[in-house]
């Protein structure tokens, strides 16, 4: 078996993966806040571990991967006071839509997916022991963990004291002791979702809901935690922290999780994507003018860790990119093939710290092969193929689905569209260019696109 090798952000290295139990691997992912929209940002995390499951499942018997949904926060209960509704009904929705868009980008649903307000009790209980164990105490009806317990505060993310503080997500307030101590319990007020507690009627802190789930779904220690660089710190420093203190394992910062897998951001057109800069892209707006694979495809086309700029230009080439391989796949349609295991090659790209570029080129050599060998070999590389892109997750469709060719819809009349290309082909070969783009226009109005290739011409639906 090769040697699978993921970069550890607890270390700072790429090491040797070694599970806790060769039987069973753990991993855990943290997933959204349900308030809005998941823009493409979002999608990161997901398709990272989709990638990274897919695999292990490939190298391991069994695999367990959570990740859960934040449905209790700030945000969530501002943004249903803005838009007068639920908060139930609130996060119901956007939760739904969530996992819509998840399954549009073909990446598929973890084995349990938690929401935070069904762990309130183990959230009590674990804060009960943080308290028990003298990492917690109590101010202004506030519950809050001394990061001064845990010597190895700050391991994760590097920074010391002064930096964890400045600049970061930190809350500074008169009822912490350090104003770098963070919330485990926070009281609410009367119109605020809220349960009973030993230290009032309040609701859990966003960093504690993670470390409750995780331990009640996984156990602790689990293999592998991962999520996007932006949570390292506070959130997965505070997670560490705290899970640690309310097991009794102050000295051993792998005793939470051993691996943290982070995934760079994305930039769109080389800027933060952000609200004050207007360039925020939703994933249920991109779907409705990109099939999930194009998305998929682009999110791949950079290494997890590295940052991603999304344009249209990338855009652009990742559907031109999937069109070129459906046609190849058409080409060859009538070639029988077999479900085998993912080709060797594309295993090892992956197991190198899940390298998707690396694994994507392995995949076009193999359609310059297709394309090269002699017939009766052709099956056995179309084999190689249809497996190793369902181990990625794309080339999930028929081709003639993808380019359109069989499309039947009552909207469709295939005669006339053969004859409009034939047509024009007829005009093209004449030089007469003016006729031939007059037909191509008619054509688009239509809702059909056409490419000119060393086959002929092919169309498919827009």
């Amino acid at each position: 078996m090769t040697q699978l090798r993921l970069y550890n952000s607890l270390t700072n290295k790429k090491e040797d993966f070694l599970p806790i139990d060769d039987n069973h691997i753990k991993v855990y992912t943290c997933g959204p806040t349900v308030y809005n929209y998941a823009h493409i940002g979002n999608a990161r995390p997901p398709i990272v571990s989709d990638i990274l499951v897919k695999l292990l499942k490939q190298l391991y018997s069994k695999v367990t991967y959570v990740s859960n949904i934040t449905d209790i926060d700030d945000k969530i209960i501002q943004a249903s006071k803005e838009q007068g509704i639920p908060i139930k009904e609130l996060t119901s929705k956007y939760e739904d839509i969530y996992n819509k868009n998840l399954s549009d980008l073909n990446i598929a649903q973890p084995d349990n997916q938690p929401r935070a307000t069904d762990y309130i009790e183990e959230m009590i209980s674990q804060i009960k022991e943080l308290v028990d164990n003298g990492h917690g105490y109590v101010s202004d009806g506030h519950v809050l963990f001394s990061v001064e317990t845990f010597p190895n505060y700050g391991i994760l993310s590097g920074r010391d004291k002064d930096q964890q503080i400045a600049g970061s997500r930190v809350e500074v307030a008169d009822y912490k002791n350090d104003p770098a101590d963070f919330i485990l319990w926070k009281p609410s007020k009367d119109d605020q979702p809220g349960w009973d507690s030993p230290w009032g009627f309040g609701r859990p802190g966003w960093h504690l809901e993670c470390s409750a789930m995780s331990q009640k779904t996984l156990g602790v220690p689990f293999d592998i935690h991962s999520g996007g660089q932006d949570l390292i710190f506070p959130h997965h420093e505070n997670e560490l922290a705290q899970s640690c203190g309310a097991n009794g394992n102050m000295e051993d910062a792998t005793h939470y999780a051993r691996y943290w897998l982070h995934n760079g951001m994305i930039r769109f057109d080389g800027d933060k994507m952000s609200k004050s800069l207007g360039n925020i892209l939703y994933i249920n707006d991109l779907v409705k003018e990109y099939d999930g694979e194009v998305l998929r495809l682009l999110l791949l086309s950079t290494h997890y860790r590295q940052p991603l700029n999304w344009s249209e230009k990338a855009l652009t080439q990742a559907q031109k990119t999937l069109d070129r391989l459906y046609r190849i796949l058409h080409k060859y349609n009538d070639i029988d093939h077999r479900d085998i295991n993912p080709p060797e090659e594309i295993i090892n790209s992956l197991c190198d710290d899940l390298n998707t570029p690396g694994a994507l080129g392995q995949l076009n050599i193999l359609f310059n092969k297709l394309q090269s060998v002699e017939d009766r070999n052709k099956g056995e590389i179309l084999s190689k193929i249809y497996s190793g892109a369902k181990l990625l997750g794309i080339l999930n469709k028929s081709p003639s689905e993808w380019l359109g060719y069989n499309n039947q819809s009552d909207d469709i009349d295939l005669n006339k569209i053969e004859q409009l290309i034939s047509d024009r082909n007829k005009f093209r070969s004449e030089k007469n260019y003016q006729k031939s783009d007059e037909i191509r226009d008619e054509l688009k109005s239509i809702g059909i696109e056409i490419e000119d290739t060393s086959d002929g011409t092919k169309w498919r639906k827009i």
